[in-house]
């Protein structure tokens, strides 16, 4: 494990989003592209590798965890503006969530 400074992860910026819509890539089983909603920041293209666990229509309406300031990425030719945050065990991913609905864009500390 790699110790980090403090001011090192105040550099993160944590955010709550909303998933507004989600759908399978025909090509891969595990991706899945979210459009989001991060309240004041606007909405987003999240692209997760959590296919093998969610089905996406039990996506749609769920808030999740999320880091807004992650440099994009693409994936299989797909923009990801951002990452969410999920645990990972021997039965794959688990989104961190919050316990109760809060607004989206609401930042995490």
């Amino acid at each position: 494990m790699e110790i980090i400074k403090y001011d090192d992860f105040k550099k993160l910026d944590l955010r709550v989003a909303k998933i507004l819509k989600a759908e399978r890539f025909e090509e891969s089983e595990k991706l899945v592209k979210l459009q989001i909603d991060v309240g004041e920041l606007g909405r987003r293209q999240l692209v997760a590798g959590i296919g093998t666990v969610y089905e996406p229509e039990i996506l749609i309406n769920k808030q999740i965890v999320i880091v807004v300031n992650l440099e994009s990425k693409k994936l299989m030719g797909i923009e990801s503006n951002g990452m969410l945050l999920a645990a990972s065990d021997a039965m794959g991913p688990v989104l961190l969530c919050p316990e109760s609905e809060v607004a989206p864009g609401t930042t995490i500390k």
